[in-house]
């Protein structure tokens, strides 16, 4: 059976509100991506090396990375010829199931969230100015509360302006208490305050919002260690996650971003947003596949339920959903 009669099985019929979600959130990616795969498979009859330097320049304009290029092509190739393919149409199934494989790596790292019952698990989001931070933790707690976990807000960005208001707009929102200070005080400070807080209420999850000030990175990195000692201190063993929050739409300066921060920060996971805006959401795997850093989390829409935990296989039924949904089935 191949892949693409796999993922027709699983999701095509699917009322699965998730499937839903990941379809229409990777409209913007699809349309780019499989039209441009569609018109190479149009314009080629047979599986040859031209086939592959175009569907090479097709990926990296989906931002898969050219790394991350370079190993899938050689995979297909060898698939190809273990398969005796000739024909290109047979291909798509092929770039599927290779999609798949490269995210999930040998390490088979697990989307889901670290958290166990019975602890107070302690989860620091970080994240330059303006990728979505504090609406993702928003989200997050809203997902987290509807899962039926006690959830508490600690405003460590204390020094962009609006940024402790913008967390308690959110706190409102959702029915989550926020733990703050004023404005400019030390971050450190707040996440101790919010660590006793989550101690005396035995709440279940404590989620960090911080400071993203790239333009002074190294204050920003040493500050970032700073806050992981103090709460490493009152709790051993946390953060239990560290969220790093990317933009899907800045391509490859997410990239950039996700070195700096996993250089500094031992950075546990990706929370990528605003994927259904950005016709390159190719840039998840780049991530996983060259950083070795799990996506756990994708924003999928401005809904405040739209943020989703990542599966490989809605992802790349996501990007190839019209063409598993048009091929043909005897």
């Amino acid at each position: 059976m191949s892949f693409f009669r796999k993922l027709k099985d699983k999701f095509t019929k699917s009322t699965d509100e998730v499937t839903g979600k990941f379809r229409d959130g990777l409209e913007k990616t699809r349309n780019s991506f499989s039209e441009r795969v569609n018109d190479l498979v149009a314009r080629y009859r047979k599986v040859d090396e031209e086939f592959f330097e175009e569907l090479e320049e097709v990926l990296i304009g989906a931002d898969v990375g050219f790394t991350t290029v370079m190993e899938l092509i050689d995979a297909l190739k060898m698939e190809v010829k273990r398969r005796n393919i000739q024909d290109t149409k047979e291909v798509h199934s092929v770039i599927s199931e290779k999609l798949v494989e490269i995210y999930q790596g040998e390490d088979d790292a697990s989307p889901r969230l670290n958290l166990e019952e019975g602890r107070l698990n302690v989860i620091l989001m970080v994240g330059v100015n303006g990728v979505g931070k504090t609406t993702t933790i928003g989200k997050l707690a809203n997902r987290l509360k509807n899962e039926g976990k006690s959830v508490l807000l600690a405003a460590g960005d204390t020094f962009r302006a609006g940024a402790i208001e913008q967390l308690e707009v959110w706190g409102e929102r959702v029915g989550v208490d926020v733990i703050k200070q004023g404005a400019g005080s030390d971050p450190a400070a707040v996440m101790y305050d919010a660590v006793q807080a989550a101690k005396a209420r035995k709440v279940d999850v404590l989620l960090c919002d911080t400071a993203g000030r790239l333009q002074n990175k190294v204050n920003l990195m040493k500050e970032l260690e700073k806050v992981k000692r103090v709460i490493e201190r009152e709790i051993p063993g946390a953060p239990h996650e560290v969220l790093l929050v990317l933009d899907a739409t800045t391509g490859q300066n997410a990239m950039l971003q996700a070195k700096q921060f996993s250089q500094a920060t031992s950075v546990t996971g990706i929370v990528l947003t605003k994927l259904d805006g950005t016709a390159k959401g190719g840039i998840v795997l780049a991530i996983r596949n060259e950083l070795s850093i799990p996506v756990k989390l994708v924003g999928l829409g401005e809904k405040v339920d739209d943020l989703q935990q990542f599966d490989a296989e809605q992802y790349v039924y996501g990007l190839f959903a019209d063409a598993v949904d048009e091929e043909h089935v005897e």
